[in-house]
């Protein structure tokens, strides 16, 4: 099962103060917007998502489609071929499943697993 790009996604207090952090430890911003309360930064292969008043939890984060550098791969797992073979494995699904488009037959969707331990894992599709 490929899940393409990883990064952990971090919930803020003070994104601008998360962010001169992360750059202390080496990461360089890769994307987001401060005027929408999240950062994208990176250092190395790593990944980080600082998302300010968005969710509670940190989050293991996958993009299918996308290599760590945010291109286009030209073959990966649709989302919703992905959210199939989970629930048929019996794969936990958040209670408040904030599913979205995965409906449709193409294009960004995305949902989000739960670990036994109730760590949220965000599949989250951009193409």
């Amino acid at each position: 099962m490929e899940l393409g790009a990883f990064s952990l996604s971090l919930p803020v207090k003070d994104l601008t103060a998360s962010a001169e952090f992360y750059r202390k430890l080496g990461f360089k911003d890769f994307g987001g917007n401060t005027d929408h309360g999240y950062l994208i930064l990176k250092n190395g292969e790593h990944l980080i998502g600082l998302f300010q008043g968005m969710f509670e939890k940190p989050m293991l984060t996958f993009n299918p489609g996308w290599d760590q550098n945010a291109q286009d791969l030209d073959s990966f797992t649709d989302v919703r071929v992905l959210k199939a073979q989970l629930k048929a494995a019996g794969v936990a699904f958040a209670e408040d499943d904030k599913t979205l488009n995965t409906d449709s037959d193409s294009g960004p969707a995305s949902f989000v697993v739960v670990d036994p331990d109730g760590n949220p894992i965000l599949i989250d599709q951009h193409r």
